[in-house]
């Protein structure tokens, strides 16, 4: 378990918290791109740790991400008119560009002090894998854009998906790294003879790895094969809210806080190789996989806490499914938010296959601290996020720790 101030440590992501702060220092997605393609579109609500924000393209294509709320009289910039390079308040006309300079005040004529006084928050923006994504951290330590694989192979190799979770970020971040309860949750038929799944027990992981590296960690499950060796499944994280998922496609998530109590989760099914075919995305366009359908024009599940995530209790006590939930995302969906909104940690009671959680909340709790006191942060390099999961089988006798690395890196991959 964790106590009372370490989970507020992990668990807050506003201005000024610890985690918080740690957060803005990395890029972090924010919409889609697709959502504002056009010069003077539409302007987009943006939530992000807490924050308030106002997304838009401007007559000359720049993006611009600002404070929603006009610094004259606090009206809500979301309602502005998009035009002539800036975002105007229809309140009083005040206008903004994209680096939050006010360049117009038509309810002052003649007082340039105004113009040279009044400016609104603004936020770098890059767009990478269809997405938009900002930096909330100081502009002197901002990092070059990250590595990520899905995010720089061409369009057509990936799919990507997003949606509310109703449940901290950490929820999300643990239940990703939670390798004993594939075997359960995400089971299949049931031995209603024997009161378990028909999966043999054997598939549970027997070892728990999880291994520090510049970029974050890699958190793995081995099951002994009896023969000698191991089959090890490895995840990987990369700091400070990414996975990566050694499924075939290759498929990522990214929990990216909204605020204490809600997590935008993008889910990523990618293919390095080629194009993605409708075969291989069968399941996941079928939603039984990672990715969840949503309510038409919204961000939210169709299947969500307000309906039970519309269990079937009668496919349930058929047999045909452990859960009686349909899917893999609304699986862990469902379980992560039934925690509530934030889950109070002092009340677990953490068993031994639960040891690669354990490691991973003491590691982002080392990173705060390495944060607070001014240290090097991981993942400041964008090549250290060249890395892939993978699956593989290694001899017993070998330790983790010895040839993970090689395992994950590309540059390695590539050479051999």
């Amino acid at each position: 378990m964790l106590s009372r101030e370490d989970n507020e440590l992990l668990t807050r992501v506003g201005p000024g918290t610890a985690m918080g702060e740690f957060m803005r220092r990395y890029w972090i997605p924010v919409a889609f791109s697709e959502k504002v393609a056009e010069a003077d579109c539409d302007p987009v609500r943006v939530r992000i740790l807490c924050e308030n924000l106002v997304l838009f393209r401007d007559t000359q294509g720049r993006l611009g991400l600002l404070e929603e709320n006009c610094p004259h009289r606090l009206a809500s910039l979301f309602y502005g008119r998009n035009e002539e390079g800036g975002l105007r308040c229809v309140y009083h006309g005040l206008k903004f560009d994209v680096e939050g300079k006010c360049t117009d005040a038509p309810c002052v004529p003649g007082n340039s002090n105004v113009l040279d006084r009044l400016k609104v928050k603004s936020y770098p923006l890059v767009e990478r894998g269809d997405l938009v994504w900002a930096y909330l951290g100081p502009r002197e330590h901002m990092p070059e854009f990250p590595e990520l694989e899905w995010t720089m192979v061409p369009a057509a190799h990936r799919y990507v998906t997003r949606h509310v979770q109703e449940c901290n970020w950490l929820q999300g971040l643990d239940g990703g790294f939670d390798a004993s309860h594939l075997s359960f949750l995400h089971s299949g038929q049931v031995d209603l003879r024997k009161g378990r799944t028909d999966h043999d027990r054997r598939i549970v992981p027997s070892f728990y790895e999880v291994e520090p590296l510049d970029f974050g960690f890699v958190c793995a499950g081995g099951r002994d094969l009896g023969d000698g060796t191991i089959s090890w499944h490895a995840d990987i994280m990369l700091l400070p809210f990414h996975k990566i998922i050694p499924s075939v496609p290759k498929g990522a998530h990214v929990w990216a806080p909204i605020d204490d109590e809600n997590t935008m989760l993008y889910s990523i099914n990618f293919d390095h190789e080629k194009p993605l075919t409708p075969d291989a995305m069968e399941r996941e366009f079928a939603w039984r996989g990672i990715h969840t359908e949503n309510l038409p024009g919204s961000d939210y599940a169709k299947a969500n806490r307000a309906n039970d995530y519309l269990i079937d209790r009668a496919l349930q006590r058929s047999g045909r499914s452990f859960t009686g939930v349909t899917g893999l995302g609304v699986q862990d969906c469902a379980m992560q938010e039934s925690m509530g909104a934030i889950a109070d940690r002092t009340k677990e009671n953490l068993l031994p296959c639960d040891a690669a959680i354990v490691k991973i909340r003491r590691l982002l709790l080392q990173s705060l601290r390495e944060h607070k006191e001014g240290k090097p942060l991981r993942g400041m390099d964008p090549k250290g996020y060249r890395v892939r999961s993978a699956r593989y089988v290694q001899k017993k006798e070998i330790p983790f720790a010895e040839t993970v690395e090689s395992r994950v890196r590309l540059d390695r991959l590539a050479a051999e």
